[in-house]
């Protein structure tokens, strides 16, 4: 049983939100609406100078003594709507003339703008999204998923953005309408919906992804979203975050490969550093990217095959050896060797004095 905190529940109760989703039509629905509405304009237009065809005379026709008839008011408004005036037809009693001025010049107007100018608009601007949105599916590359992008997600993608990742190829997903004004100020694209939805996480590519990152803020919602992209893609690489300690079998179960507990992290923290300033100030600028210390993994190079892992520039903590993770005190792992990986804490910054081994394209060990 999933397990929410009383906080959590409180604000669900608290909470009542009403959100009607986005009408989404295709621009050919949009195309034919208007040339309804213009078929209108024009109807309108033919039966009021037909009604009041007495005020009106033909130049081109002395055998009716110069009378209109229906088809010449058809002609007329066809001819005055679309601004071509042949003048061969023209009003020429006073009523006549004010009608044009005061009704047919504003349908004509309104027939020109929304014939011409917003059947292009809508052709030229949503033909564009869909071309952009084509395009990036093609060029994606080595795509990351990141579902939710409040604190946590942010945090996520700004780590993954300073590390290389390329923003062209991290996709968001979150419904909330806040969420998709950030992401279009930092660059990324998003999908507006549930992640618990199948159709919202094929639409993000989750299919296709490497790496699925899942941050929101409820435990239920991440589990669902776990087992949905899991279903979907059975070879991605789900890092999955949740409030309570208690669900984090749970989540191990739906298929998460990574489960970080938010809250118990941030008391880790916490407690740390009121036990020990100094020891707290150090943890948080491993967490910290940028600046001072920092985290990171690395292949062994070919000049430390053989070698301990406590004779490396870096500080090794942890080498990583057919997909098992050792402490760099584990006797399995007192000579490194060939296709090691390893975990070290070194400067985020190089300086003079304080190599980085690994960051200056030297031959990695596992490279022919």
């Amino acid at each position: 049983m999933i397990k929410t905190s009383r906080y959590e529940t409180a604000a669900m109760r608290a909470t009542s939100m009403v959100a009607l989703p986005d009408r989404v039509r295709s621009p050919w629905w949009e195309l034919g609406r208007r040339l309804l509405a213009a078929l209108a304009i024009l109807v309108a237009t033919v039966l009021l100078v037909y009604f009041d065809r007495s005020g009106y005379r033909d130049g081109n026709d002395p055998v009716n003594n110069y009378a209109v008839d229906f088809k010449d008011a058809i002609y007329y408004t066809t001819v005055t709507l679309s601004t071509t005036g042949y003048g061969d037809i023209a009003p020429v009693a006073p009523g006549a003339r004010m009608v044009n001025a005061f009704v047919i010049t504003p349908f004509r107007i309104a027939f020109l703008v929304l014939l011409i100018g917003t059947t292009l608009e809508v052709l030229a601007s949503q033909g564009r999204e869909m071309f952009r949105v084509a395009r990036w599916r093609r060029n994606m590359g080595k795509r990351v998923v990141v579902v939710g992008y409040g604190t946590k997600g942010r945090s996520a993608v700004e780590t993954l953005i300073n590390n290389g990742q390329d923003k062209g190829s991290i996709v968001i997903v979150d419904p909330n309408p806040g969420a998709k004004n950030d992401a279009h100020e930092d660059g990324l694209t998003i999908i507006t919906g549930d992640a618990t939805r199948r159709q919202v996480l094929r639409q993000a590519g989750v299919a296709d992804a490497d790496q699925v990152i899942i941050t929101t803020d409820r435990d239920d919602s991440n589990v669902l979203a776990t087992l949905t992209v899991r279903q979907l893609n059975p070879d991605a690489w789900i890092v999955a975050s949740v409030r309570e300690h208690e669900n984090v079998p749970l989540m191990r179960q739906s298929g998460a490969n990574s489960v970080i507990t938010s809250s118990d992290a941030v008391g880790r923290l916490l407690g740390l550093s009121s036990m020990s300033p100094v020891l707290g100030s150090v943890m948080e600028d491993l967490l910290t990217y940028g600046e001072g210390l920092e985290v990171a993994e690395r292949d062994l190079l070919v000049n430390e095959v053989g070698k301990q892992p406590q004779q490396l520039p870096d500080q090794v903590i942890a080498v990583a050896r057919d997909e098992k993770v050792y402490r760099y005190f584990d006797p399995v792992v007192t000579q490194l060797a060939r296709g090691d990986r390893l975990i070290v804490v070194r400067p985020a910054k190089e300086l003079p004095w304080a190599p980085r081994p690994g960051t200056h394209g030297e031959d990695a060990s596992d490279e022919d």
